[in-house]
């Protein structure tokens, strides 16, 4: 696949499997490869925002360096502040002093960086970017990466929003659509794999002023077991190239052991500069 300014870059989510993504972005960034156009999803969309700053590292900072200093993902958190995660330092402390994001080289990117949210009042995947806005791009980041039943619901512009992947986990089909027709995608689950569970109604009682939301969340499992599929599908017939985990996944969604982290980080980081190096003779930007 020649890889051009018009190739899409497709960010999966997946938790703290999203450590992944981060490892294969910083690959890319040590080779100086930044494609133009970048649709996110989830924990894929908060680890974006430092390759789109070119800000290598940081995200491995954020998840596991930083995960062991301040443990901010637990159950712990869900009880004192009705959110697994410590949104406060996540989405304020963390860009804003601890490890500073670098905000005018994102807003004077000419790339195209979209994050995927879910908008609870339609049920729909909405595809939102921001270019001058601090407050706002953040939100953006952190409604796409809070979770349903377990985080608090994001206002964006006014509109409640959770995470994108309750409807878009892999957003291919948007970038297709958007004129990107080819794409290179980072997922985080091994090829093959399908989700086990079963989708059920989700009760009235449960927010119970977004039914749309209830629709999109009883439906969320076999949305994703599709999307796998035809990520496959697109893969064999060479229609996009897939970056992910080889070895056997052992890191969950909310998964805190550091080592684990650092193990699945360093084969992203391995696999990113593999494909730098197997392609390099394909760039046309």
């Amino acid at each position: 696949m020649t890889i051009d300014s018009n190739t899409g870059l497709v960010l999966e989510g997946g938790g703290m499997r999203g450590v992944f993504t981060s490892g294969v972005l910083d690959g890319f960034m040590k080779h100086n490869l930044y494609f133009k156009y970048v649709v996110a999803v989830s924990a894929g969309a908060c680890n974006g925002l430092s390759y789109m700053s070119h800000q290598p590292r940081r995200a491995r900072v954020s998840n596991i360096d930083y995960m062991a200093r301040y443990d901010y993902l637990g159950m712990r958190h869900l009880v004192t502040h009705g959110c697994i995660l410590d949104a406060k330092l996540l989405y304020d402390k963390f860009p804003n002093q601890y490890i500073p994001y670098d905000y005018d080289t994102f807003f004077g990117s000419d790339a195209t960086y979209e994050m995927v949210t879910t908008n609870c009042l339609t049920g729909r995947a909405e595809y939102l970017q921001e270019h001058h806005d601090r407050q706002r791009l953040t939100d953006i980041a952190h409604a796409s990466s809070s979770l349903p039943y377990v985080c608090k619901i994001v206002n964006v512009d006014g509109t409640p929003m959770l995470d994108g992947g309750i409807v878009d986990s892999i957003p291919v089909m948007h970038a297709i659509e958007t004129g990107h027709q080819k794409n290179v995608l980072i997922l985080t689950r091994n090829r093959g794999y399908r989700p086990s569970g079963r989708d059920h109604k989700i009760p009235h009682f449960i927010y119970k002023k977004y039914p749309c939301l209830r629709v999109a969340l009883s439906r969320r499992i076999e949305a994703y077991r599709q999307q796998l599929e035809m990520v496959e599908q697109l893969e064999d017939e060479g229609k996009v190239i897939c970056i992910r985990p080889e070895r056997t996944m052992e890191v969950t969604r909310m998964e805190k052991d550091t080592a684990k982290l650092e193990r699945l980080y360093e084969e992203g980081f391995a696999l990113g500069e593999k494909f730098c190096i197997e392609h390099k003779d394909d760039y046309l930007f």
